[in-house]
């Protein structure tokens, strides 16, 4: 393989937080940690909510009424990634990832250790 793939990292993000601001954020770091590591494999990490939030933050209240952003966007993404990295924890979201992405045929990796390293023919 000498393509970069373009992987979604997908996991938990409000799920389990109540709304609680430090464990969203904590949720964020959580899926940020496998980053680097699919970077390392010659890939190109992607998590929804990198897209999303700045997208809520430019979003008047009655725009954001009008759907789940969050889950818009990496639906969206999904359309242009290659795969999808699915991390441990509940999350409907990320369990709607996964089964677009396997509706698309994309490879569905579930630790960042089954990811292929991308060969250095085009580093």
């Amino acid at each position: 393989m000498t393509t970069p793939l373009l992987i979604l990292i997908a996991g938990p993000y409000r799920s389990g937080t109540g709304g609680d601001a430090a464990l969203i954020a904590r949720n964020l770091e959580t899926l940020e940690e496998a980053a680097a590591p699919i970077h390392r494999l010659g890939h190109v990490p992607m998590i929804g909510e990198w897209v999303a939030l700045p997208v809520l933050r430019g979003m008047t209240e009655a725009d954001a009424a009008e759907g789940d952003v969050m889950y818009e966007t990496a639906h969206r993404l999904l359309k242009h990634c290659d795969a999808v990295l699915r991390l441990p924890g509940d999350s409907a979201g990320a369990d709607k990832d996964v089964e677009i992405a396997l509706e698309r045929g994309l490879p569905v990796y579930r630790s960042v250790d089954e990811i292929p390293r991308r060969g250095s023919a085009a580093a």
